[in-house]
């Protein structure tokens, strides 16, 4: 049977059309994963496993890399700090030891000087009271020659010796304090502590000998108190110079010879 064509177009019209085939496309990442695993052999994909595997590793051991590092450069900074923090306390330590050494030096320097000053002033104390005693020791010792020179009773003999026995204990005294009596009758004269106030002529003995003390001098160590008062004389002959004492001969040389003589003192 024949449709006529507008019969037909009107059919055609009615009937719905067909749909067109979509062309489906895989999802990203399984999708293709799966599609190219079916398409990859068994080798191919252990392969692309271990190349996987691989890069996991080794994307792990960057990140712990650099974790390391950082650690490093904390504890490196650390350390620094640490260091800086030695240093100023061994700066300090050693300010201070260097002050206590200081400090120590001048304790010591002061309490040597305190203890020298104590007993300079004791010294100066010492020849300020025997200088001032001399006087008194130059009395006692004229009024008991002048009394021997006298003739006495024995109750006056008694008393002479007791004042000289006194004038003795009094020496000793000042002995112990360390002073002593210059009496240079019949030495050489010794400007240093002796004062001439004549001169005898007198050729039998040397020239400048201490002929006559008129007033005893004393010394206290090496400080000369006061100096004898005496007389010199002159007109004899030249005191020789003073041989020198414990001076060492020379070594004497020894002959080559194996037989040696021993040598004659």
């Amino acid at each position: 049977m024949k449709i006529p064509v507008e019969d037909a177009d009107e059919v055609r019209a009615d009937t719905p059309a067909e749909p067109e085939p979509v062309e489906e496309t895989p999802a990203e990442g399984t999708d293709t994963a799966a599609a190219d695993a079916s398409e990859m052999s068994e080798e191919e994909m252990i392969e692309a496993a271990i190349r996987a595997g691989e890069e996991a590793a080794e994307n792990d051991f960057k990140l712990k890399y650099e974790q390391a590092q950082n650690e490093l450069a904390e504890v490196r900074r650390q350390l620094a700090e640490a260091e800086e923090v030695r240093e100023g306390a061994d700066a300090r330590v050693r300010e201070a030891t260097e002050r206590a050494a200081r400090l120590q030096a001048d304790w010591e320097n002061f309490r040597r000087r305190t203890a020298a000053e104590r007993l300079a002033e004791r010294e100066r104390a010492t020849e300020k009271l025997v200088t001032a005693l001399l006087p008194v020791l130059d009395d006692i010792e004229r009024a008991i020659d002048h009394a021997r020179t006298q003739e006495m009773a024995d109750d006056m003999k008694q008393f002479v010796d007791g004042v000289d026995a006194v004038h003795t204990k009094m020496v000793d005294v000042l002995a112990h304090e360390g002073v002593e009596t210059i009496d240079p009758a019949g030495e050489a004269f010794n400007p240093l502590e002796h004062q001439a106030v004549g001169r005898v002529e007198d050729p039998d003995v040397y020239d400048e000998t201490v002929r006559d003390v008129y007033q005893k001098g004393y010394r206290m160590a090496d400080r000369i108190l006061r100096a004898a008062m005496v007389t010199v004389t002159y007109g004899g002959a030249k005191r020789p110079a003073p041989e020198p004492a414990d001076v060492e001969e020379p070594a004497r040389e020894q002959p080559s010879d194996t037989a040696t003589e021993a040598p004659q003192e």
